[in-house]
């Protein structure tokens, strides 16, 4: 069993982060508006202060889409 006070501490620091990012927030809303299906490239870029930045991605597998809906079953 979840602990609610767990659930609300979880929910602050998700409110908090939407206030500190809202063009982030919204581009993850968007992003996972819809199915994220096998053959989708998630790419990032990592840029620090001062150095160069530094760019990977993944083409989303079957294995992959397997983990994601355990984790969301898990987050129930």
């Amino acid at each position: 069993m979840i602990n609610p006070a767990s659930i609300m501490k979880v929910m602050e620091a998700k409110n908090k982060f939407t206030a500190a990012h809202p063009k982030f927030a919204a581009f993850l809303q968007m992003a996972f508006s819809r199915e994220i299906t096998e053959g989708t490239v998630i790419e990032i870029t990592l840029t620090r202060p001062g150095e160069e930045p530094v760019t990977t991605n993944m083409k989303v597998q079957q294995s992959d889409l397997e983990l994601m809906k355990e984790l969301k079953d898990i987050a129930r």
